[in-house]
């Protein structure tokens, strides 16, 4: 626990800008409004360098934080229950896709865990756009599949990225 207290409190916060340049979150929030057309699914995405200092002394796994972000940032308050959260941990090179009830009785969470797979292999690379990008093409089939646009398809999230 004192290591990782170390690494994010000496690790600072225009980290994640610098992974992410503006091109980058521009061409990703792009992908996720494209995405959004296409089923009846609201993805948001929250990109975080280190954690702040109240999940560090709690200890929050990135499951834990990426949770408390999903209700924070509103993922939990879709109509439909058709909210997913791609949270990137950049400190601990972890990602994780958490999904609104109303999706995750239709995919299973090994789909979710592959994906974060491939996100962490282009990550490991630097290639972070690639890595998100591809990772929302994935989504954006998972979700026409089961929940393909139709009618009535309101835009309740930020489709651009949120840096933490």
């Amino acid at each position: 626990m004192l290591t990782r207290l170390i690494k994010h409190l000496s690790s600072p916060g225009w980290w994640a800008r610098r992974a992410f340049r503006a091109a980058d979150l521009a061409a990703i929030g792009a992908a996720v409004k494209a995405s959004e057309a296409k089923h009846h699914g609201e993805i948001r995405i929250a990109i975080e360098g280190p954690l702040p200092l109240r999940a560090l002394l709690r200890n929050e796994t990135c499951r834990t934080r990426a949770a408390a972000l999903f209700q924070s940032l509103g993922v939990a308050a879709t109509r439909q229950a058709n909210g997913i959260l791609i949270y990137v941990q950049l400190v601990d090179r972890q990602v994780e896709i958490l999904a609104d009830r109303g999706i995750a009785a239709h995919v299973e969470q090994t789909e979710w865990d592959a994906i974060c797979r491939q996100m962490d292999d282009a990550f490991a690379t630097g290639a972070y756009r690639r890595g998100m990008v591809d990772a929302i093409e994935r989504i954006t089939a998972l979700l026409a599949q089961h929940f393909p646009a139709s009618g009535d398809n309101p835009n309740e999230l930020a489709d651009a990225p949120t840096l933490l």
